[in-house]
């Protein structure tokens, strides 16, 4: 309810001139204007301000007119009422404190001091509860971290285990596989340390390149299983099935493993165009045989002195990860119409760039941590079309220390035989050009009687 200011309400209307006023609105004379106010039915919701300038007009000298009659009383133009009624209007309101914010109510200032004493004694009522239960759920969360670990580590175990079961069985397979390999697979006895395990890449149509390579650098017979039984190095021709079932391909290779015994059958099937995909399934199946400290990938076209070659891994066998080989760093060839064209070129930047650092892929050794994560991880293993750089890719992201060893890609004479000459004998040679040596079938030979260690050079290396 407003206040209004007495003055009005004491005010009694002027009948006539009141009646003249409500009909016609006009103000003739500003004394007349605090009686159109006060009795004009459509002002009586008048603010508090208004009110306040109705009395003070009916108190001003313009007004009480009885009270100055000997003064005398001089009429204003109405032109001058806004101007008397604007100050006044201002007044009012800075008297009755509109232009400020108003106040929260009584009810609101009860509310807001009642919930404030809730949470006060809810949290007088529970001071301990809260971090018992932060303690609880950090606890929960430790277990949970805790068994996922373990069943990392079991899925990790059932991997290996299960890629040991799958090469096991390839074993149990073949009806030629060397003796003592076979009875170690099923006696589960364990498995005895080695120096390296070699595996020379061969084909169904390479039986010429492997008679060359048994009659150069490579032992045969018994010496082949004496060399792995006293020096812990396994020599290897690895090989795949063919698409078709026990093909004539296939009885050839068998035919040919059972006379040498110097075969590693794989889970793969062969083809120039699967050499990333043979790749992975070497190190996967050797390291499910055999425990060593290198696994070596060499390609039937290219000669390798077997004891310069145990000599330089065994100088890195304190290292925990290592990647041994030339390395080189080649365009990405985007054209189809070279040899190795690299379909998923456009993954390695603009055009004109190069493939990141790796080693050749005629001979290359990785240690045993690398050839254990490349078997346990063969599944997500991406395939590039060209083998070294598929394994390039596998470890360029892992803390691996690559080594550039120049010795292990010496040049065919005159290149090796100069080296040899001067003492420094190399790992292996072989015709960049060719990537192996140029018709190997015929010059293997020549190479090895000019770069060649000796037979007995491997016997007495320092391992």
């Amino acid at each position: 309810m407003l206040l209004k200011p007495r003055c009005a309400i004491n005010q009694t209307p002027k009948s006539p001139f009141v009646s003249s006023l409500r009909r016609l609105h006009p103000l003739t004379s500003i004394k007349n204007a605090p009686n159109l106010f006060i009795n004009n039915p459509n002002f009586i919701h008048l603010s508090s301000s208004s009110w306040w300038v109705v009395c003070l007009l009916r108190d001003s000298p313009f007004h009480r007119g009885k009270k100055m009659k000997n003064r005398g009383f001089r009429k204003i133009s109405i032109a001058w009422f806004p101007f008397f009624c604007f100050p006044f209007f201002l007044l009012g309101m800075l008297v009755t404190n509109r232009i400020w914010s108003v106040p929260e109510s009584n009810g609101q200032v009860i509310s807001r001091h009642r919930h404030e004493q809730e949470l006060q004694i809810v949290s007088e009522d529970n001071p301990i509860k809260m971090p018992a239960e932060k303690r609880d759920m950090m606890t929960e969360v430790y277990r949970t971290n805790e068994a996922i670990k373990s069943l990392d580590k079991k899925i990790t175990m059932l991997n290996m285990d299960l890629v040991e079961a799958r090469n096991s069985r390839e074993v149990h397979s073949s009806e030629n596989y060397t003796p003592s390999v076979e009875s170690s697979v099923q006696d589960n006895l364990p498995k005895k340390k080695m120096l390296m395990v070699i595996g020379i890449n061969t084909a169904f149509s390479s039986r010429r390149r492997r008679d060359s390579v048994r009659e150069t650098w490579m032992p045969r017979g018994e010496k082949l299983f004496q060399l792995e039984r006293e020096k812990g190095i396994v020599v290897r021709f690895m090989i795949g099935h063919s698409a078709t079932s026990n093909s004539i391909l296939d009885r050839a290779i068998d035919s040919e493993d059972s006379l040498h015994k110097d075969f590693l059958r794989l889970e793969h099937i062969e083809g120039y165009h699967e050499l990333s995909a043979k790749t992975k399934a070497f190190f996967s199946t050797a390291v499910s045989i055999w425990d060593a400290d290198f696994y070596v990938k060499i390609d039937d076209d290219v000669h390798v002195n077997l004891g310069m070659l145990a000599t330089t891994l065994a100088y890195h066998r304190s290292k925990p990860r290592v990647y041994i080989g030339c390395m080189k760093s080649g365009p990405v060839l985007s054209s189809k119409a070279v040899k190795y064209h690299e379909p998923e070129f456009w993954k390695f930047g603009e055009e004109g760039n190069k493939y990141f650092r790796h080693a050749t892929g005629q001979i290359y050794a990785i240690s045993k941590d690398l050839a254990n994560y490349i078997a346990n991880n063969q599944l997500i293993l991406h395939k590039y079309a060209n083998e070294d750089v598929s394994l390039g890719a596998w470890l360029i992201g892992l803390e691996v220390e690559h080594i550039d060893d120049r010795n292990m890609c010496c040049g065919t004479p005159p290149d090796c035989e100069w080296k040899a000459q001067a003492g420094n004998m190399c790992v292996a040679s072989f015709d960049w050009s060719c990537s192996g040596i140029c018709k190997s079938v015929e010059r293997i030979k020549n190479v090895h009687e000019k770069c060649g260690e000796g037979s007995a050079a491997v016997w007495s290396a320092l391992i």
